[in-house]
């Protein structure tokens, strides 16, 4: 059997969500960012911390690729995305691209 190199990027971002006044106005933006990112960009998403504060969300985002120049696009595109987002404000965020077989 020959099998390639996986390459698996993972991004973690924070986001400043200012205007949100409960859990449920933070939920609501949160479950539209994870379904369009999952949508447009096929990639897996979640909610990893600060679950109870409602102004900051924490999401973790995973996808799977065959090279670290195709994970990095991807991961820029959803970066690029979650900028463009009205509901909030990317605070911050850290990369890793990971390889294996």
């Amino acid at each position: 059997m020959n099998l390639k190199a996986m390459i698996v990027g993972i991004l973690q971002v924070e986001l400043s969500i200012a205007w949100a006044e409960s859990l449920k106005d933070k939920r609501s933006v949160v479950q539209r960012i994870k379904s369009r990112l999952h949508r447009e960009h096929q990639v897996a998403v979640a909610e990893v911390a600060t679950q109870e504060n409602h102004r900051t969300a924490t999401l973790g985002v995973v996808l799977a690729s065959t090279s670290v120049a195709h994970a990095q696009q991807m991961i820029d595109g959803v970066l690029n995305k979650l900028r463009d987002t009205r509901d909030c404000v990317l605070a911050d965020h850290r990369t890793e691209i990971l390889s294996g077989y």
